[in-house]
């Protein structure tokens, strides 16, 4: 147990250790637009197709549960607000997360741990670069703009499928679907989903290329860090998810007592 809990601190203090690093070489050199540019791409377009099926899905799942409890209150006019707001504040951010750390960190993770085992980072350091603002920074801003852009294709796709389903399932016609969207999708909804989005992107880059930055012992090592990446990225998210949740209904409870 004491091993366990020595290990979890170690882990979380090198990659604190290691964003400080980041945001030092961020500060001090602005990573080529181009390399963003490129991971932006290549994330964006790599992991759409993905996180567009799965917001579908959730947006009717969502659909779904809700008009089974609304039907009961005769507030089916609201199916919509109430399954946009959901699916922007938790749902949607979480989804993407989770995607991403699947898919894009554990890419990332094996991208940069195969280059250590083969020493191209450390031939870029003996060049008199410094690997972290080459490699590790366009990738780690990259990641965390690209996560917008899939949050709000993941969104757009979530409402089609709340339509299609709240129709087929519940008559709900399109127009009032759509209707109280904007009365229930508050600022502080949208706030919310763009502080966790932002959150669990910064979380997901910052471990897999962590983890791959750090990669030891071959091949086999590889294979490690891909694993570590996955399983620790999904803790971090849920637990920053918890802790984001805490802080905003905390923020939102001074502002409601502020106005009364």
């Amino acid at each position: 147990m004491m091993g366990l809990f020595i290990h979890l601190l170690d882990e979380v203090g090198g990659n604190l250790l290691f964003f400080k690093e980041l945001l030092i070489s961020l500060l001090k050199k602005t990573p080529k637009s181009r390399d963003v540019f490129d991971q932006i791409w290549k994330v964006t377009t790599d992991s759409f197709f993905t996180t567009a099926m799965a917001g579908f899905f959730v947006g009717a799942i969502m659909s779904v549960q809700f008009a089974m409890l609304m039907k009961e209150f005769g507030a089916l006019g609201y199916l919509g607000g109430l399954s946009t707001s959901a699916t922007f504040r938790e749902v949607g951010p979480l989804l993407i997360a989770f995607m991403l750390s699947g898919k894009v960190g554990a890419y990332t993770s094996a991208e940069l741990g195969t280059m250590r085992v083969t020493e191209q980072i450390d031939a870029v350091r003996c060049l008199g670069a410094d690997p972290i603002q080459e490699i590790i920074a366009p990738r780690f801003v990259g990641i965390i703009i690209a996560s917008f852009f899939l949050l709000g294709g993941g969104l757009i796709m979530s409402v089609l499928g709340g339509m299609l389903m709240g129709n087929l399932f519940a008559g709900v016609n399109f127009e009032e679907y759509l209707r109280h969207i904007p009365t229930i999708v508050n600022p502080i909804s949208i706030l919310s989903g763009l502080v966790k989005c932002g959150t669990f992107a910064v979380v997901l880059a910052t471990v897999c290329t962590f983890k791959g930055y750090y990669t030891s012992g071959g091949a086999k090592g590889v294979g490690r860090s891909v694993v570590s990446t996955a399983v620790t990225t999904m803790v971090a998210i849920v637990v920053m998810d918890w802790f984001t949740s805490f802080i905003g209904e905390i923020i939102l409870q001074m502002i409601r007592g502020y106005r009364s």
